[in-house]
């Protein structure tokens, strides 16, 4: 990744906070639930069903999202603007693919809340 510069940055801190809209503890709280674990993608493309398919690229992105929201701003390092990036744009992509009707218990909240962002909150 090319050295971004601090207007850059500003703007991904930005977006972050605006695209993650549940607390840590809200987020953890969901990490260790059954159903977070139960949605998603694997690594390798495989459709995570149950606890023992394997964890999800979206629940892995949960427990970084609260790696870089226990950090101050000045320790926020390339690594961690390169997350933040890759989960405004999951969280803007698959916003986009909402499904009708009520979405309070589908994999499609479920997947966003995994990346931080629950659909429902306003």
């Amino acid at each position: 990744m090319t050295e971004l510069k601090e207007t850059d940055k500003k703007q991904i801190r930005s977006e972050f906070k605006s695209v993650v809209n549940m607390a840590p503890a809200q987020l953890r709280k969901w990490l260790h639930g059954a159903p977070s674990k139960k949605v998603g993608m694997t690594k390798q493309g495989e459709k995570v069903t149950s606890t023992s398919d394997g964890k999800a690229v979206g629940h892995k992105m949960g427990e970084r999202i609260l790696e870089i929201k226990s950090k101050r701003q000045t320790e926020l390092e390339d690594d961690d603007y390169k997350a933040m990036k890759k989960v405004i744009g999951y969280v803007h992509r698959h916003i986009k693919q909402r499904p009708d009707g009520d979405v309070e218990d589908t994999r499609w909240r479920k997947s966003l809340m995994n990346w931080g962002h629950d659909p429902l909150k306003a």
